[in-house]
């Protein structure tokens, strides 16, 4: 596409405002109409652009801040701007989306995991447990691993939603990946019992922790 108004992006994504797929998303907290996979396909015509994405950014709409997220160059944002970015990312997709597409590639992602893990907002120390779960799976050294289950052991069970999934999902990957650790981990699962009547679709697996602990151990056996 020639040079894009944010004017236009917002006529599309009205048009692909559906009050069905609005319904559904407000019950999870997005307040937003449309189909990510339309989403998806309207960001890859669009391609990266990242002054755009920064004016769709500045809508404050949730659409239009999903479709940032996808057409942004993630190591183009200075640390300030994620960690601002971040602190008004309140619904949940636009934080997840934050996250993973953005911060995780972002070479500041380490400093800010270690700001945000201690932060008093729940929501934002969310974001330090879920970048702290990224460096459990794929770059551990250096970890405290213990330290983080005193941390859980202690304060998951009272701790808000959002923050005690992503405590929930440290604790899971610790007992995956890190059999040293694992009957700990399972241990402090069974006895919290954080997330134990969490409702899931068959074929699923549960994200109470010595469940999804045991079956990721047994598929990568």
């Amino acid at each position: 596409m020639a040079e894009t108004t944010v004017a236009e992006v917002m006529a599309e994504l009205a048009e692909l405002e559906d009050p069905k797929v609005r319904a559904v998303n407000e019950r999870h907290g997005d307040d937003h109409g449309v189909n990510l996979g339309k989403l998806r396909a309207l960001a890859k015509r669009l391609k990266t652009q990242q002054e755009l994405a920064y004016r769709l950014w500045e809508t404050k709409d949730t659409a239009a801040r999903l479709l940032a997220l996808l057409i942004c160059r993630p190591k183009s944002f200075e640390r300030d701007e994620l960690d601002a970015m971040l602190r008004e990312a309140r619904t949940p997709k636009v934080h997840d989306w934050l996250v993973n597409y953005v911060v995780k590639k972002n070479p500041h992602s380490e400093d800010l995991r270690l700001a945000w893990f201690t932060d008093p907002d729940p929501v934002v120390a969310s974001a330090g447990w879920a970048l702290t779960t990224e460096r459990v799976a794929k770059k551990p050294e250096g970890l405290d691993l213990g330290g983080l289950l005193d941390i859980i052991e202690a304060e998951m069970k009272d701790a808000p939603d959002r923050l005690q999934w992503s405590m929930n999902n440290c604790l899971a990957q610790i007992g995956i990946d890190h059999a040293e650790h694992r009957a700990r981990a399972m241990d402090i699962g069974e006895r919290l019992e954080v997330l134990k009547d969490y409702p899931t679709p068959p074929g699923c697996t549960s994200p109470f922790a010595p469940i999804w602990i045991t079956e990721m151990v047994r598929r990568a056996r």
